[in-house]
């Protein structure tokens, strides 16, 4: 009778996660749909663009031909279409990549939901064997895999809205200059000086996208240095003040462990940016003979810790307590409506 009652509990298990699998996928197919829309309409909306910009191309050449006898207005007039012409193509090719990478993106999602729907569905019927894998597997590899997905679209928006924007005004800029060199001199050393200025920008915004996705500093240095300057600069970009607190003993550690808890204090200061709404946030970190504690504590809006971690929003907080657990640590998450969050880790060092 037991066993029978155990078959059964399985059974519904098994398919309360098959489930919850089948939503996903549809979920992500309707995505996909959208996606597969929006691709159509803004490659409709670049054909446009082209030809526009061709033709204003085509009207500059004329002009260049008699530009000794054309006015001076009408010249700035041409130049200033064929300027936002070509800026605007760009923008939409730009728009229309991110559409295409996420599609892509959302096309390896829905493969390996449906090859996870495949395995538990084999597993589940009339098999009569309760499997961890079913309860706990299956999800915990979901969770992995949009998490690896959110956090390359995540990189690739970073890309696309930061560096890949600043290069394309510089391109733009870069011709303006070559442009003008012929007739307004001085106009021509004015926008160099605005091309030298916005190189310099997109340079610093190049190492802060370089030094969030691998310091190299954190191997050179260690973690401590690294994660004062992350904090120092975490605070100047996102206007909350964080207080950074270390004692114990500082010192070297096991490589990817420092690149561990790097990630987690970088993934829970996102998250402090991104949903809690903190007007300051607090980061602990405390090294013992044999472990290290961190904590990261924001006066946020918080929220319902179980709730969170049972739905797809809070995949990023399960996924940390997963990758702590496999390194022998332990996770504590503190939190409720309107009272902020305490996230609380421990991790073993040898």
């Amino acid at each position: 009778m037991d066993a029978l009652h155990g078959r059964a509990a399985s059974s519904g298990s098994s398919s309360h996660i098959l489930d919850e699998l089948k939503a996903e996928y549809e979920q992500t197919q309707r995505e996909l749909k959208e996606i597969d829309l929006l691709i159509q309409q803004t490659g409709g909306e670049v054909d446009r663009l082209a030809q526009r910009n061709a033709q204003a191309a085509s009207r500059m050449k004329q002009l260049e031909v008699n530009i000794d006898t054309v006015p001076r207005a009408d010249l700035q007039a041409v130049y200033a279409e064929a300027q936002e012409a070509q800026k605007r193509l760009i923008m939409m090719k730009g728009q229309l990549e991110k559409l295409q990478s996420d599609q892509h993106n959302l096309s390896r999602l829905t493969n390996a939901l449906n090859r996870s729907v495949n395995a538990v569905s084999d597993a589940a019927p009339g098999a009569g064997i309760h499997s961890e894998a079913a309860d706990s597997g299956q999800p915990a590899i979901v969770r992995i895999i949009e998490t690896q997905e959110q956090e390359r679209q995540r990189l690739v928006k970073q890309l696309h809205d930061g560096p890949a924007q600043s290069l394309t005004n510089l391109i733009l800029q870069a011709e303006i200059c070559e442009r003008l060199f012929d007739h307004d001199a001085k106009r021509a050393r004015s926008e160099l000086g605005n091309l030298k200025t916005a190189v310099t920008s997109t340079f610093q915004k190049v190492r802060d996208f370089m030094f969030d996705l691998r310091p190299m500093m954190l191997d050179d240095l260690g973690l401590m240095p690294t994660l004062k300057r992350y904090v120092d600069s975490f605070a100047e970009k996102s206007g909350v003040p964080i207080a950074l607190t270390v004692t114990g003993n500082e010192r070297r550690f096991t490589g990817y462990k420092e690149m561990a808890l790097f990630r987690i204090v970088q993934d829970l200061l996102s998250n402090v940016r991104q949903h809690a709404h903190a007007t300051r946030a607090q980061v602990f970190m405390d090294l013992t003979e044999d472990a290290v504690r961190v904590t990261v504590e924001d006066n946020g809006s918080g929220f319902d810790v179980a709730e969170t971690l049972t739905a797809r929003k809070g995949i990023g907080l399960s996924t940390l307590r997963e990758r702590v657990e496999m390194m022998g640590g332990q996770v504590q998450i503190d939190s409720a409506l309107g009272r902020g969050t305490k996230v609380s880790l421990i991790l073993p060092l040898p």
